[in-house]
């Protein structure tokens, strides 16, 4: 639960990040395109995302520990998506491979 919950910060953060003006954006993807071309209905999914990852959090972890490790993650990875993306760094196949590595360690310590 865990891990789809880090998923979809990623993705909450990912489509909110397309929406910017001043973000050096590339489009390698169908979707980004998309994503810059309807920027009100981008904010309004990416800010849905968030939302549905926060109460993820409140669902496996308490009020407060729930809310710390969700503000900590959004910090993580918006730092991370900021600095990465416009290296090119951040691709699908790379973030595929960590998102199974990532759900398996999960499965395996729970």
């Amino acid at each position: 639960m865990i891990t789809i919950a880090s998923l979809i910060v990623f993705l909450a953060f990912y489509t909110l990040y397309y929406t910017s003006k001043r973000a050096v954006l590339s489009y390698d993807l169908g979707f980004e395109k998309w994503m810059q071309k309807n920027p009100k209905q981008t904010k309004i999914i990416g800010l849905l995302l968030l939302l549905s990852a926060y109460t993820m959090w409140l669902f496996t972890q308490s009020l407060g520990c729930g809310t710390l490790m969700f503000f900590i993650q959004l910090m993580t990875v918006g730092s991370l998506i900021i600095i990465l993306t416009p290296l090119k760094k951040v691709n699908s196949k790379a973030l595929l491979a960590l998102l199974i590595f990532i759900a398996i360690l999960e499965l395996y310590y729970n």
